[in-house]
Order: structure tokens, then C-alpha cells, then sequence
């Protein structure tokens, strides 16, 4: 497969910049920074500085950015925000329309293990490379069908996530948190394609291979560019020995694992997943299809 840049720097007409600007984060100073160091290196492209007004706004404005034609959408943000301009893009229809992503507020795995360089740099150069991503259908495969850059996840990761987001900030805070999640938590039952049920703490579909800062989940590489995705299960166990496995993964990383270019199950329950940090929730009885979708996106960074 040719995972190599365009031969030639692109260069686009508009350059499309969308960023929160109630963050708590620094993603408004960083918005701008990039703006005004892009501006006098780039004469006669249009470049814009395009604020989210709500929650969910992201996706509209890169589905209008990407269908202008020749378009680069920059998301500032962390990876929920970058989620959204990923499936504005591709709910466009374009095929031209170029992604990237400036690194702000807490959670940027996908920045940071595929980033190869300072993004305003990597603008100016203009060498576009594309990247697969992982889709989610909920029901027969295809239909309701929205896309991860980086992984979507079942059982102990949403769950914590939704008590963190009705949790205070701050670091002591959020541990304590996550404690208290972690001592409540219940495994979860899942038919698989088989037809066998099986319990799971864990379930993560992982399109790069680090998540949460510093937990490596598999030995893949960092460009997600193989058609495949690893599948990382933790079955249902004693929590002391999922609390191994998470240090493992922080330390030494847990090693190799299965990869697939499509993974089919049925849920017994309703639950929550987390889609590169993003919490939303499926039904019970409701087929679910994980697949790869190749060198779908095209970026830069």
C-alpha cells in the first residue's frame, strides 16, 4: 500500500481554522497564533478563524469547509474535537478536502503519536498523506455509520469518562474520581459474531497504538496505514489483576494484539462507548459493526 506524501506541496485555496472559544483550554491563543503565523507565509490563501457556537457545531462547519473544494481544516482542539471535523469531512462528499490537527486541551493521543512535526511547518510544505480510519455502525453494517481517528471503546473507559465529566476538575479530584468508578464498576456481556456470549471489563478497537498520555496498547506502528485495527480485550477478571494489566500498559505496554479489518457483535445491555473521547450510548440487542476504512482521510501534521 502507498502510504508516501503527494510528490508536489499542496496548496489550498481556503484554510479553514475551527476552534472552541469558551475552552477552558489554551485552543482560542492557539487558533490565533496559528493564523498569524500562517497568514504572512501563505499570500493569496484565505485563511479563517471559524469559532464553534455549540456543542456538535464543529461537524457542520467542516462539512461546509470541505465542500467549497481545495480545503484545509484545522481542528485546535483535543481529540472529541477533532472527532467532529473528521466526520464533517466525510460526510461532505469531498475528495480533496485536507485534515489537521492542532493539539489543545487535555486528550491528544492522536496528535501526539501521529504527528511528525510543528503543524504550521508541515502547512507550508504541503506534503499530504493519508491515514485509515476506523467506522462504527450501529445496526446492519453501514447504516448510522459515524468515524474514529483513533479508537472507540467499551466497558471501563466510557464509564469512567462520564463519571470524570460529572466530577469536579482537578487532578486530586479527578483520581479520586476514577477510584470511585473503578471500585463500583461491573463487567459487561456481549454476543459475539459466533454466537457465544462473553463478559468484558475492557473493549477497545485502537486505529494507533497509545492512549490516555501514556498506556501502548499494542506494538502496531504509529501511522495508521495497514487497513487493520487491534482489538484489545480485558475479559472479565479480579480488579487487582486489571489494575496490573493498566500498569503493564503503562509501562512495558501490553505487547502485541489481533488485529482485523472488521469486528461484529451484539449488545445484551444498553451502554456507553467513548469514540475518541466523545461518551454516547448504544441500546440493548443492537448489532454493532467495528471496521477499517483505508487511507479514508487525508491530513497533514
Amino acid at each position: 500500500m502507498d502510504t508516501t506524501s503527494t510528490e508536489w506541496p499542496r496548496r489550498f485555496d481556503v484554510i479553514t481554522i475551527i476552534f472552541n472559544p469558551n475552552s477552558t483550554g489554551d485552543a482560542p491563543k492557539l487558533a490565533r497564533e496559528l493564523h498569524d503565523e500562517l497568514t504572512p507565509r501563505l499570500p493569496g490563501t484565505d485563511i479563517r478563524l471559524t469559532p464553534t457556537e455549540h456543542a456538535g457545531h464543529a461537524i457542520d462547519l467542516a462539512r461546509k469547509a470541505a465542500s467549497a473544494g481545495n480545503a484545509l481544516i484545522v481542528s485546535v482542539s483535543g481529540d472529541g474535537g477533532y472527532n467532529e471535523v473528521v466526520n464533517g469531512v466525510m460526510s461532505s462528499g469531498s475528495d480533496d478536502a485536507v485534515c489537521a490537527v492542532l493539539a489543545a486541551g487535555n486528550a491528544n493521543d492522536h496528535s501526539r503519536v501521529t504527528g511528525r512535526k510543528p503543524l504550521a511547518e508541515a502547512i507550508i510544505e504541503g506534503h499530504v498523506r493519508r491515514i485509515d480510519l476506523l467506522r462504527i455502525s450501529i445496526g446492519p453494517a453501514g447504516t448510522d455509520a459515524v468515524y474514529a481517528h483513533s479508537y472507540i471503546g467499551f466497558g471501563l473507559t466510557p464509564v469512567m469518562a462520564i463519571d470524570l465529566e460529572k466530577g469536579s476538575k482537578g487532578a486530586i479530584k479527578e483520581m479520586f474520581s476514577v477510584a470511585r468508578t473503578f471500585r463500583k464498576f461491573k463487567p459487561f456481556e456481549i454476543r459475539q459474531s459466533d454466537g457465544e456470549r462473553r463478559a468484558f471489563d475492557s473493549l477497545v478497537f485502537a486505529n494507533i497504538s497509545q492512549m490516555a498520555k501514556y498506556a501502548t496498547l499494542s506494538e502496531a506502528g504509529d501511522q495508521p496505514t495497514d487497513g487493520k485495527f487491534e482489538v484489545i480485550t480485558f475479559p472479565h477478571m479480579a480488579k487487582w489483576r486489571i489494575l496490573l494489566t493498566a500498569l503493564r500498559a503503562t509501562t512495558k505496554g501490553l505487547g502485541d494484539q489481533p488485529s482485523y479489518a472488521q469486528y461484529r457483535f451484539s449488545t445484551l445491555k444498553p451502554m456507553p462507548y467513548q469514540l475518541d473521547g466523545e461518551v454516547k450510548s448504544v441500546e440493548a440487542a443492537t448489532d454493532i459493526t467495528i471496521e477499517s476504512v483505508p487511507r479514508a482521510l487525508s491530513i497533514l501534521g
